[in-house]
């Protein structure tokens, strides 16, 4: 004979998990803290919060929001390290807080909000200029568009510039790079950014490089001026950190590198087409 057992909410599930929190070992969480609207400059507060094998960061924060402190902001969404936005400082290292799990620090963790970014408030960072130089390199496929249903024959040329068939061989070239979750990880590792805020910085680049790899796209010519630019792929000194501290294993720093090659083949052409 069989139960049916009713499926719990997802929010009942993280009320019964935090209520089970209560028996377990304790880490001290150090967090950064700064309302605006009240404070003069950030400040750090500790908080003792219990642990298992499986308490995330993310589960820590909110046992710290329900039942420590109200006031605390972070962002946070999906739980799975695919939406996000959940980034922040540990212990001075870039990382998703729900990918993050407690068991693996020593009594003791300081989390910050994203460096090389504009506090908003406690956890929470202005992405602003990450947005911005997302958008401005065109993420998306240009010039892919089907010719218009009007019933009239159109030129096969026309036709060959909107195929939508892909062969593995051609996605494999920019896979690797189209898998970013733009958690911003890569911005907050990179020391260039933190010197040159208006850098357009990995992700972006990265972005960048994945379209201009899609043989579906014809918007490369768009988007070589801004990587070429002066805040383009020649900023990075290819330290690498960006691709050590990516959850997805993108690795930004060989999208960057490629993306200098193609940086100076556009160059080269540019020099070698005959001036009007």
């Amino acid at each position: 004979m069989y139960t049916v057992r009713k499926l719990m909410q997802p929010k009942q599930q993280l009320k019964l998990r935090r209520t089970q929190m209560a028996n377990q070992a304790m880490m001290n969480v150090e967090v950064l803290r700064y309302n605006p609207e009240v404070d003069k400059e950030p400040y750090l507060r500790t908080y003792q919060v219990p642990y298992d094998n499986q308490t995330s960061l993310l589960d820590a924060l909110g046992y710290i929001k329900d039942r420590l402190d109200p006031e605390l902001a972070y962002r946070w969404s999906c739980r799975m390290a695919i939406c996000g936005s959940c980034g922040m400082m540990v212990n001075n290292i870039p990382k998703l807080a729900c990918k993050t799990f407690l068991r693996d620090y020593s009594g003791h963790m300081r989390i910050e909000p994203l460096a090389n970014f504009p506090i908003e408030r406690d956890l929470i960072v202005d992405l602003s200029h990450f947005i911005e130089s997302l958008e401005a390199i065109k993420p998306y496929i240009i010039g892919n568009e089907m010719p218009a249903l009007d019933g009239q024959p159109h030129p096969s040329a026309e036709l060959a510039k909107s195929r939508t068939k892909q062969t593995p061989a051609q996605l494999e070239k920019y896979r690797q790079f189209s898998m970013c979750i733009n958690c911003g990880l890569c911005y907050a590792a990179c020391p260039q950014f933190g010197l040159n805020p208006e850098f357009v910085g990995p992700a972006a680049l990265t972005m960048a490089h994945r379209y201009n790899l899609d043989n579906r796209d014809h918007g490369k010519a768009e988007r070589m001026p801004i990587i070429n630019g002066e805040n383009g792929v020649w900023t990075c000194t290819f330290v690498g950190a960006c691709s050590e501290v990516c959850p997805k294993h993108v690795n930004p720093a060989a999208a960057i590198n490629q993306g200098k090659l193609e940086s100076a083949k556009d160059y080269l052409i540019s020099m070698l087409k005959p001036k009007a």
